[in-house]
């Protein structure tokens, strides 16, 4: 297996909040894209570890996955430590995908932040020769951070995707956690999911498309043509 593009998510879910749009436009331009969860997410409220891997399975479906795994590390108390650190870059090493997207650096939700920074450190560890890891050194060319935060915040990506062709799809992927974004939520309009169209329609005011998705990075992002750009 090699990826093109692996997509980290604290729980399931956060994938397809903060990029299914970009995973559904990857796919459609012939890029292999896996999504490696690294909690259960469970518990919630309204949610099981039965329910939250049916939901995910249904989603997966729909964004079409190449490729989906679970980490296994413990929900509400994700840390990076050496021994996940470890088993995430094992995972790089196996997947070997050219691009990685991560959640955004700064957030309230403790196991976003601690997701991130696994993250950088795979990213190094995963190119390291004479290691007990599995698996040949691999060094993911970049990372990018996609947007799915608990914080009311004004942000300002470094590009913003146009998913205009893809909003729908996303709609239904996220709609599949029915526990997380249905049970025990006001269905009074704007309900939630309303609430992530007006986001995305923003975003694509912003570009002059109908729906956009936003992006950053620590590194500068180079461009081999302005030819590109919206």
């Amino acid at each position: 297996m090699q990826l093109d593009v692996l997509v980290i998510a604290p729980h399931p879910d956060d994938a397809e909040l903060g990029m299914a749009g970009a995973i559904l436009k990857f796919k459609a331009e012939g890029l292999r894209v896996g999504v490696l969860d690294l909690t259960s997410g469970e518990p919630t409220p309204f949610g099981s570890l039965e329910k939250r891997a049916a939901e995910t399975a249904a989603a997966t479906e729909i964004l079409g996955l190449d490729w989906r795994e679970n980490l296994g590390l413990p929900n509400r108390s994700l840390e990076p430590t050496l021994a996940a650190r470890e088993q995430l870059a094992t995972v790089f090493r196996r997947v070997r995908p050219r691009w990685l997207f991560a959640p955004y650096w700064e957030d309230a939700h403790p196991d976003h932040l601690a997701a991130t920074q696994l993250v950088d450190a795979a990213r190094f560890w995963s190119k390291l020769s004479k290691t007990e890891m599995p698996g040949a050194p691999f060094h993911p060319e970049r990372i990018y951070n996609y947007y799915c935060v608990h914080l009311k915040m004004a942000i300002q990506p470094a590009f913003v995707l146009d998913i205009s062709d893809h909003w729908e799809e996303k709609a239904a992927s996220i709609a599949c956690y029915h526990s997380q974004f249905v049970e025990g939520r006001s269905q009074a309009s704007p309900t939630f999911l309303e609430k992530l169209r007006d986001e995305a329609s923003y975003w694509g005011k912003v570009i002059g498309t109908k729906y956009g998705e936003p992006f950053t990075s620590r590194e500068p992002i180079g461009l081999a043509s302005m030819q590109s750009l919206v």
